[in-house]
């Protein structure tokens, strides 16, 4: 079995070593050489000096480092306030609410982008970092997410909260959201992932090079280096590299909950 899912490893692996290997190639060495050779014969840094003198590279990182963590901490803070009246409270059309915004998962991004580009401009928002998160300020699948982490927490930890005067957003702050912390961490990975990733709306929604996350910015080596696949792979390495690193530290933080820890019986 171990063998088995090591091959699957390697084979799903392949592709992200033969990147960093052609990063790491110097012009001499033919990359499209095959069978592919992954390790370089002569490596070199070269490329990732050059993308990083030539391109504002520092300026694309910061950027989606401040749009990601935007989208994350708006997402976060929006959805759980959506979520928990979903789960825990009692009222008329609850259920009938919560259909609907699940059924929006069903509706591509390219529909109501139109519309949407429409009213970043409208808003006066275009070329902003705030019209860049904009889309991401709420999913329905964060709402989703969180709503059925909600669900699982016991209904003891919430009576003896108010039997001590908690309020409901006392209630939200320092019972649920401690409860459904793996939840939380879940989507905030989702979100920063799909942030740091996404490509088409900040192509859209910005025109001025200096609000160009890290996608952009390794499109615009394309032109600027007239298809150099060995930087256009430095380039590569360079975007992803905080994603790996992110997902490396957060991943013992998703863990089953401990939600009925502190319910005897």
């Amino acid at each position: 079995m171990y063998l088995f899912l090591g091959a699957i490893a390697l084979v799903m692996l392949f592709p992200l070593f033969w990147l960093i290997g052609t990063a790491l190639k110097s012009p001499e060495e033919n990359i499209f050489s095959f069978p592919p050779q992954i390790f370089p014969q002569h490596p070199t840094f070269n490329n990732f000096i050059a993308v990083w003198e030539t391109v504002p590279f520092g300026r694309y990182i910061f950027n989606s480092v401040f749009v990601a963590l935007l989208s994350v901490a708006f997402n976060l803070l929006f959805c759980s306030l959506a979520a928990y009246p979903l789960a825990r409270l009692e009222f008329r059309g609850r259920d009938l609410i919560f259909a609907l915004i699940v059924s929006t998962l069903m509706i591509p991004f390219q529909i109501v982008m139109i519309p949407l580009y429409v009213l970043i401009v409208q808003l006066g928002l275009k070329n902003t970092y705030l019209g860049i998160i904009f889309p991401s300020l709420a999913s329905a699948f964060g709402i989703f997410l969180l709503r059925q982490a909600f669900q699982g927490v016991p209904k003891e930890l919430e009576e003896a909260a108010r039997m001590d005067g908690c309020s409901e957003l006392g209630l939200w702050w320092h019972i649920m959201l401690p409860a459904v912390r793996p939840a939380l961490t879940t989507l905030a990975i989702f979100v920063f992932i799909g942030s740091w990733s996404d490509f088409l709306w900040p192509l859209i929604v910005t025109d001025r090079p200096d609000y160009y996350t890290l996608p952009l910015g390794v499109a615009a080596l394309a032109s600027t280096f007239s298809l150099d696949w060995r930087l256009l792979a430095a380039g590569s390495v360079i975007s992803i590299a905080p994603v790996l690193l992110l997902f490396a530290f957060v991943q013992r933080y998703i863990i089953p909950t401990d939600a009925g820890s502190g319910v005897k019986g």
